[in-house]
């Protein structure tokens, strides 16, 4: 059985190998940097009542995973969502996937009335910035970060 749902606080620890894979490939596109354990990264999920995590849950285990956020859009005086994070598994990459995340994601911000969806990527070649083009209209702003701790974030 295949379905992409929310995943509750409780069961997140479910996303711990997941996580794993994630930070792995995360190491190689952000050189230096150190991400945490898939375990500790799925214990903080779980603990922070802001982040919804839609997932797709598989009878092998979850292959995919987004990590949003329903924040308050102050221009549109609406509430928009944010995706920080979407991955899924190498082994079921190329599928459709990611694009079934995203359009999930959009039903539920347009059953929530939210003013739009947005997310940031690294300006690295990565195979979803093919997808992100087809499915979005690029931003007319650019993102900035202040690095805070520069050998844990790149």
């Amino acid at each position: 059985m295949t379905a992409i749902r929310m995943l509750p606080a409780a069961q997140r620890h479910r996303l711990a190998p997941l996580l794993e894979t994630y930070a792995a490939e995360m190491r190689a596109t952000l050189a230096g940097s150190r991400p945490a354990s898939g375990a500790d990264a799925a214990a903080l999920l779980a603990a922070d009542p802001r982040a919804e995590v839609l997932v797709n849950d598989e009878e092998d285990g979850i292959t995919a995973f987004a990590i949003v956020f329903d924040l308050p859009e102050a221009v549109f005086a609406r509430r928009c969502g944010a995706l920080d994070d979407l991955f899924v598994r190498p082994d079921r990459r190329g599928q459709g996937l990611a694009r079934r995340m995203i359009d999930a994601l959009c039903a539920i911000g347009r059953e929530r009335g939210w003013s739009h969806l947005r997310w940031i990527v690294p300006e690295a070649d990565c195979a979803a910035i093919a997808l992100y083009e087809r499915v979005a209209t690029r931003a007319g702003w650019r993102s900035y970060v202040i690095r805070l701790d520069p050998e844990a974030s790149l």
